[in-house]
C-alpha cells in the first residue's frame, strides 16, 4: 500500500471517528433525558442516569410536569409570542432592508455600521437600560410590551434581507414605478413575495431563539402563573432543596414535541430556505 493511500485511509478513519464522537456527544443528553423522564421517583433516586427504567409506560412524570408547570398556559403564551414576534420581525426587518438596499441617501452607510456595532454588543449587557425603559413604560408583566421588545431590531434578519435585496435586479422596481406603482406597492406586491427563502431562514433563526428564550422571559414576565412561557415553566421544579429532574426531563420532552413535529412537516422548506440563504449571501 502506497504512502498516499495509507494517508487517505488514516484521514478517512479519523474523519468518521470524529463524526461518530460528535454525534454521540450531541445525542447523549437527549438519551439521558428520555431515560430519566420515564423513571419513578424511587428509580431516579436509586439508579444512575444511564440505567433504563423498569417500565416505559410510566407517564406520571409527564402528567405532573404538564399540570404543575401550567404548560397549557405556557404553550398558549409561547405561541402568541412566537407568531407576533415573527410577523413583526419579518415586516420590520424586510422593510428596513428595503430602504437601506434600494435608497441611497446620506447616512446610509452610517446606519448600516451602527446596526453592525449594535450586533457586537452582548444583549445581556444592555438589559439594565432596557429594563429601565420597560419599567418606565409599565411593560413589566405585560405580554404585549414583551412582544414589542422582542420585535426590536433584529440585526441578523436585516442583513439577511439586505443580501437578498441586493441580488434582486433594480429593473423590477423601475418597471413597476413606471407603470404607476408606489414604493409600498413595489415592496409588498413585487419584492416581498420574492423573499420567501430569506423569510424561511429568518423564521428558523428567530423562531428558535424566541421559543427557547429564558432570560428575558424570566426577567420581564415575572407572573409565573399567568405569564409563564415554555422556557420558564420548568423552573417550578427547581428550588433550594434540590431539583426534580424526572419532572424536568418529562417537561423538556413535552416542549420538544411541537418543534419536532414542525421540523418533520416542514423540513423540505427549512433545508431549502437555509440553502438558499447560504447561496444568496
Amino acid at each position: 500500500m502506497s504512502k498516499a493511500k495509507t494517508k487517505r485511509t488514516v484521514i478517512a478513519i479519523l474523519k468518521y471517528i470524529t463524526l461518530i464522537l460528535g454525534a454521540f456527544i450531541s445525542v447523549l443528553p437527549i438519551v439521558v433525558c428520555v431515560i430519566t423522564a420515564f423513571k419513578t421517583p424511587e428509580e431516579y433516586a436509586s439508579t444512575n442516569v444511564m440505567t433504563l427504567p423498569e417500565s416505559w409506560l410510566y407517564f406520571e412524570n409527564f402528567i405532573q410536569a404538564w399540570s404543575q408547570a401550567n404548560m397549557g398556559i405556557a404553550f398558549r403564551n409561547s405561541i402568541i409570542i412566537l407568531v407576533c414576534v415573527l410577523a413583526g420581525s419579518i415586516l420590520t426587518g424586510s422593510m428596513l432592508a428595503y430602504v437601506l438596499s434600494r435608497f441611497k441617501f446620506k447616512g446610509n452607510g452610517l446606519v448600516r455600521n451602527m446596526f453592525l456595532f449594535a450586533s457586537l454588543l452582548p444583549g445581556i449587557a444592555m438589559q439594565v437600560s432596557v429594563y429601565q425603559i420597560m419599567y418606565s413604560l409599565g411593560w413589566i408583566n405585560f405580554l404585549p410590551g414583551y412582544i414589542i421588545m422582542m420585535c426590536g431590531t433584529d440585526i441578523i434578519s436585516i442583513y439577511i434581507f439586505i443580501q437578498f435585496f441586493e441580488n434582486i435586479p433594480d429593473s423590477l422596481d423601475e418597471s413597476a414605478i413606471m407603470d404607476g406603482c408606489t414604493y409600498f406597492g413595489v415592496f409588498f406586491r413585487i419584492l416581498f413575495p420574492l423573499l420567501k427563502p430569506a423569510i424561511v431562514t429568518v423564521m428558523i433563526l428567530k423562531g428558535v431563539g424566541v421559543y427557547n428564550e429564558y432570560y428575558t422571559a424570566n426577567l420581564y414576565l415575572q407572573d409565573k402563573n399567568r405569564l409563564v412561557t415554555v422556557a420558564t415553566s420548568l423552573f417550578k421544579f427547581t428550588g433550594p432543596l434540590g431539583n426534580q429532574y424526572n419532572y424536568i426531563c418529562a417537561g423538556v420532552i413535552i416542549t420538544m414535541v411541537p418543534a419536532l413535529i414542525v421540523f418533520i412537516l416542514c423540513q423540505k422548506q427549512i433545508y431549502g430556505g437555509l440553502a438558499a440563504g447560504a447561496v444568496k449571501g
